[in-house]
């Protein structure tokens, strides 16, 4: 599987795209207007605590207060007489924080819609190989790296640098980038997250809440240490400015990967090159054409996302089921990318063409298990429910695709759908009768759009006559031409 990484960086806005076998598969955008925030340092005060929601609102200097639950505000270590099996109680919010209070916190998630950022005072600070968690002493290693030998000899290193350097209180996580990584790697990613932390810890002593402590490094370099992968062909940067950054970084934490990134200077854009604009432009539609002929459409809201598989113009070649199937697994495919390349987060519910039989089932199942394995968010998936439904969730830290780069129509208020003509002139009917009877006027002016207004002198015309003869009054109608197909107004003469 051959991938490369497309930056493509203005002084506006910085985006970045990978791509697998010339394919997008995901897309992410940072505007200078309004930075993600996920990783910052916080040194915050608290403005209320919430006992009924077991919860508090933290001032870190946003618009909005950010919001902490009880859970994250426990220590991760577990009491001693706790076991990892023995169900977790959260104490009191009050006993735990007070109103006023100066609290050290990290961003989990980006405000999104109307909810503020999400904290917690867990510290982690992340570098190539390591993750850093400041006063716990627990050593921990991705799940993705997956040979028990390479394991053992990666939490070994750790352990042993860890203990070298007692003066430094803190726990590890290895992350999946350290698989057949040297002692000499992972020891000097520990004294870059050493020197890092006391930076930090100098900078909360000496600010005054609320401000940021720390923040986490710009997304053309945050691409570079958790995206590149040894498979990864290409990194390709259209800045000079940042392509030098970048090199600056790759020869100080990432050198075996020197070779891999460069610099485009070509007059093509470079987001042309694998057709990536189009692809971002289709992965803001509800639709998603498959290559058999069949569709998928995706609704995204605020409680869930929902995804609709249907056959379309494929009609199959030897009976019902296995064009059912065949539909399926192609779509299982389809959804593993969009998931990916829409940044679509929570609750999906996936409601696959009803099958069946049971083998198809599975490996359907299968099938968009195997694909989402490829995914950097941590996913968990249910089976196939008896309404042929598939429950996953997919965790959300920033906005998705959709609404990074749209906002909801003013027209329809983010709906989705207008009124017809038709239902908007049958409110005007009524209106008109409304006003009638509690104002004396001689005659009716109806403003409306376009559309509205042809309707009402066409087909709504003999439905215009009677009103007339019932009220006994003449209505007059003017197009206003920046009126959406909804508004309307009835003036008095």
């Amino acid at each position: 599987m051959s991938e490369e990484i497309l930056i493509n960086v203005t002084p506006v806005e910085t985006r970045v795209a990978l791509v697998e076998n010339g394919m997008l598969q995901e897309a992410y955008i940072e505007r200078t207007s309004r930075k993600g925030i996920v990783g910052n340092i916080y040194k915050g005060k608290v403005v209320r605590v919430l006992p009924g929601m077991e919860a508090a609102f933290v001032d870190i200097g946003l618009e909005r207060a950010a919001f902490i639950h009880a859970s994250d505000v426990v220590p991760v270590q577990q009491p001693p007489n706790e076991t990892a099996d023995t169900p977790k109680t959260v104490p009191d919010i009050r006993t735990l924080l007070r109103e006023g209070q100066s609290l050290v916190v990290q961003v989990t998630k980006d405000p999104i819609g109307t909810k503020g950022a999400r904290l917690t005072t867990q510290l982690s600070i992340p570098s190539r190989y390591l993750v850093f968690m400041p006063g716990v002493t627990h050593v921990g290693i991705s799940q993705r790296i997956e040979d028990e030998n390479e394991r053992a000899r990666l939490k070994a290193l750790v352990e042993e640098g860890a203990a070298a350097d007692a003066e430094v209180s803190g726990g590890y996580i290895i992350r999946t980038a350290a698989e057949a990584a040297s002692a000499e790697d992972l020891l000097g990613d520990m004294n870059y997250l050493h020197r890092l932390n006391q930076a930090i810890e100098e900078r909360i002593t000496r600010c005054e809440a609320p401000t940021a402590v720390y923040q986490d490094l710009p997304l053309f370099i945050r691409t570079i240490r958790d995206l590149i992968r040894p498979q990864t062909e290409k990194v390709r940067i259209d800045s000079r400015e940042s392509h030098q950054r970048v090199m600056e970084f790759v020869n100080e934490f990432v050198t075996e990967f020197s070779d891999k990134v460069e610099y485009y200077p070509g007059e093509r854009p470079i987001f042309d090159l694998y057709s990536v604009e189009d692809e971002i432009q289709k992965a803001l539609s509800r639709k998603v054409q498959l290559k058999s002929g069949g569709y998928v459409i995706i609704d995204q809201t605020e409680a869930m996302t929902t995804i609709d598989i249907n056959t379309g113009a494929f009609v199959g070649h030897r009976n019902l089921e296995e064009t059912i199937f065949k539909t399926n697994l192609e779509a299982a495919r389809a959804i593993s990318r969009q998931l990916r390349l829409r940044n679509l987060g929570g609750i999906i519910i996936i409601d696959f063409i009803d099958m069946d039989d049971s083998e198809h089932q599975r490996q359907v199942h299968r099938m968009l298990e195997k694909m989402l394995e490829r995914d950097h968010a941590k996913t968990k998936i249910t089976g196939v429910s008896e309404l042929g439904l598939v429950e996953m969730t997919r965790k959300r830290t920033t906005e998705s695709l959709g609404q990074i780069l749209c906002e909801p129509c003013p027209i329809c208020d983010g709906r989705g759908f207008l009124k017809t003509s038709e239902t908007v002139c049958y409110e005007v009917f009524r209106e008109i009768l409304r006003v009638n009877r509690a104002y004396d006027a001689e005659s009716y002016l109806v403003m409306a759009s376009q559309s509205v207004v042809d309707r009402l002198l066409d087909e709504e015309s003999d439905n215009v006559a009677d009103l007339e003869t019932f009220i006994s009054k003449t209505i007059r109608f003017q197009v206003e031409p920046f009126y959406s197909q909804e508004q309307y107004d009835v003036v008095l003469l």
